[in-house]
């Protein structure tokens, strides 16, 4: 008789792969497909806006529209082409890579829509058994057993969404697996080896987060020093709160309305987009750091599952 054969543990080479996603800024044409999603994205977002001030609620649906899909297809373009630097392979053209996301998007929609049916046929069989609950007899007993099992279920849903299905869906798809693999995939990650993959998206996160860190306290620090020096020592006439809000992405429709002071002037309207120029860069940079984690560590898992398959062939044959 063949002994069950355990799992593949984790290594110190498995966590420098995922620890290697710092390297993630040097792909210039993946910051560039980044950086340029966002700033389309947010130009979309700043008309929906306005369409919607005028009342205009058709137009300003279509602007949100239209900035969700830069948004997506941004996102899928700079995947595979930070998939490319996670795989060692050289990093394709980003017109190439544009047009595989065209074909890669609807297929990452499939694969988080049928995820979202499987979830959804679990909470209606959950809401089913609770309307069972009013029937007499069987109501306390049933109750009493649904309490656990609503709770597990539940928690098994955010747990994946947030460690499997939302991270590994896309980096699945950009290496060239179909819908049906990318679900199989998560199923039997989730089957075998959920803590492994947790504690990979863990570090994954710590990497992402000290990146976000570091990038606000240079923000901060060199805004602040900005201010001082622009402001007090030069005396050009633009208020520091405004100099400090185009860092955080606000407007001059956000800090009227907050009631801070604005300068409505050429240089004030400089320094909101000089200041969202670096707010756009601050959150460039975090994000490209987390998708290229996430590619790490799709494919640490991947050659997880492959070991464990040649394994089991090789048990097979003895």
């Amino acid at each position: 008789m063949i002994p069950p054969m355990s799992p593949r543990k984790l290594s110190l080479q498995d966590l420098n792969r995922v620890l290697a996603s710092l390297d993630a800024p040097r792909n210039g044409q993946a910051l560039y497909a980044l950086l340029s999603a966002f700033c389309l994205a947010g130009l979309m977002l700043a008309s929906a806006e306005s369409a919607l001030a005028k009342a205009n609620a058709l137009s300003g649906g279509l602007w949100a529209a239209g900035a969700l899909v830069a948004a997506f297809l941004g996102l899928n373009t700079t995947g595979l082409l930070l998939m490319d630097q996670a795989r060692g392979r050289p990093v394709r053209d980003l017109v190439d890579a544009f047009r595989a996301s065209l074909r890669c998007a609807p297929k990452v929609l499939l694969c988080l829509a049928l995820m979202l049916a499987l979830v959804g046929l679990g909470v209606a069989a959950l809401l089913g058994l609770l309307w069972a609950v009013r029937l007499p007899w069987v109501g306390v007993p049933l109750f009493a057993l649904l309490v656990p099992l609503g709770v597990v279920f539940l928690g098994l849903v955010t747990f994946a969404s947030v460690v499997l299905v939302g991270p590994l869906t896309g980096p699945s798809i950009w290496t060239g697996h179909g819908v049906l693999e990318t679900l199989r995939m998560l199923l039997t990650q989730l089957r075998r080896g959920p803590l492994e993959a947790a504690a990979l998206m863990a570090a994954a996160l710590l990497v992402s987060g000290l990146v976000s860190a570091a990038v606000s306290l240079v923000v901060m620090s060199g805004g602040r020093a900005w201010s001082l020096l622009v402001v007090w020592l030069t005396g050009i006439d633009v208020p520091a709160q405004q100099l400090m809000a185009g860092l955080f992405g606000y407007g001059l429709r956000s800090l009227g309305a907050a009631g801070a002071p604005v300068a409505a002037t050429p240089l004030g309207m400089a320094a909101l987009v000089g200041g969202g120029t670096v707010f756009a860069v601050a959150l460039v940079l975090p994000t490209l750091v987390y998708l290229r984690g996430c590619c790490a560590v799709f494919l640490v898992l991947q050659d997880a599952q492959n070991e464990e398959r040649a394994r089991a062939g090789e048990s097979r044959l003895l």
